[in-house]
């Protein structure tokens, strides 16, 4: 396979997990604060700082409010990591590989990108709507993928789209439990009260987490909540089983046995960040302090993102 169409196969499925983990943002948020008791205020800079786009935001907007917030995150062009800038750039990497994906896969991303571009362009994008528009940009998301699942042969560059998926929902799912430690709680007694439950919740419902951590914990805690969204294996947005997903994928494509070791500079990083977080425990994360672990997990994904496309997509010299 090209370096070039892997790299827009691995580069569509990680703009469309993008869009599909920023609608999720926006809606718990915009549900979180309908929630709220009178005398806490809104936040909206949480989920800025949490997606690291609050530099940018401050370039052309002066306050964090929700309106400025949700512009900026939803429809803003000038935002890289905005619904419609992913989208946009999703459709754009599948244009150029109509080739190598199929029919449907073309027709489904084409259809959400020019459905959203409609909202935008229409004026529809208005509070009332809000929700409805996120809840379609998700359910299209997910629509793709299942286009994905169904008529794509299990090759090389399905599993290079597994890489650039996984890799991009592991790094959200810790964004989504980051935006926690930004939230500020009205004083330090609220730690543990109803509010703190509250917005843990609103984590969970973010990752779609919620129902099935209610099947497996009986009561609500912060440390049953970051167990189940870093160190579950089973559940499909899960660091622990999305780091485990891409590292699969990695092996299959460059045909290695995964008990044989790495055999490159990618297998070896994910391979690693995959073991630190199997041999983790939920108590050596808060002993960490959690927002430190987020951060260096962060870090470390950037990291074997670089080497998949240093490894598969970069240029190399050719020796004479």
């Amino acid at each position: 396979m090209l370096s070039r169409v892997a790299n827009s196969i691995y580069w569509m499925n990680r703009y469309i997990e993008r869009a599909d983990n920023y609608s999720r943002f926006m809606s718990v948020n915009f549900n979180l604060a309908l929630d709220l008791p009178p005398n806490v205020d809104e936040q909206w800079e949480p989920l800025l700082i949490a997606t690291a786009d609050n530099y940018l935001f401050y370039n052309y907007y002066q306050e964090p409010t929700r309106e400025n917030v949700i512009d900026f995150m939803t429809f803003d062009k000038r935002n890289p990591n905005s619904i419609v800038s992913c989208l946009n750039n999703a459709r754009e990497n599948a244009r150029t590989i109509r080739e190598s994906i199929s029919k449907e896969m073309w027709e489904n991303i084409n259809d959400l990108y020019l459905r959203v571009r409609d909202t935008t362009t229409k004026g529809e994008s208005n509070l009332d709507r809000l929700q409805e528009f996120l809840n379609n940009v998700k359910n299209g998301c997910q629509h793709f993928y299942g286009v994905i699942d169904c008529t794509i042969t299990r090759n090389e560059a399905w599993h290079f789209g597994r890489v650039g998926r996984f890799l991009e929902r592991a790094d959200k799912t810790s964004r989504f439990l980051d935006v926690k430690y930004f939230t500020l709680l009205p004083d330090a007694d609220a730690v543990g009260s109803t509010l703190d439950l509250m917005i843990w919740t609103a984590v969970l419902k973010s990752g779609s987490a919620y129902n099935m951590y209610r099947q497996q914990y009986k009561m609500i805690s912060s440390s049953t909540i970051v167990e189940f969204l870093i160190l579950d294996k089973l559940f499909p947005r899960s660091v622990a089983h999305c780091i485990r997903q891409a590292e699969l994928s990695l092996y299959e494509i460059s045909g290695n046995l995964i008990t044989n070791g790495f055999k490159n500079d990618a297998e070896k990083a994910l391979s690693k960040l995959r073991s630190e977080i199997e041999f983790t425990e939920t108590s050596e994360l808060f002993k960490t302090g959690l927002h430190q672990y987020l951060d260096r997990f962060q870090i470390r994904t950037n990291e074997a993102a670089k080497a998949v496309y240093e490894t598969y997509f970069s240029l190399k010299p050719v020796e004479a």
